[in-house]
């Protein structure tokens, strides 16, 4: 599974350290990850969702119904 947010979409980004010298070497930024299980009242089961910690925060201001809402109008499978 690849690191990114079913939610917001947020992915990794690339970019360099750069030393004291300036010399550089590539990096990598990670979204802050976590796998959370929610239960849909309208379908009447779990669902498991990789999200960012800013989507959990969304999904508690907006619903996860709306959210799943969202979700799938961009294609994601749930």
């Amino acid at each position: 599974m690849s690191a990114y947010c079913q939610l917001t979409g947020v992915r990794p980004v690339f970019g360099n350290n750069v030393s004291h010298s300036h010399r550089r070497t590539r990096r990598r930024w990670e979204p802050n990850l976590q796998q959370r299980r929610y239960w849909l009242q309208s379908e009447g089961r779990h669902v498991r969702l990789t999200l960012s910690a800013r989507a959990i925060k969304t999904i508690d201001r907006i619903g996860i119904d709306r959210a799943v809402a969202q979700m799938r109008a961009r294609g994601e499978r749930i």
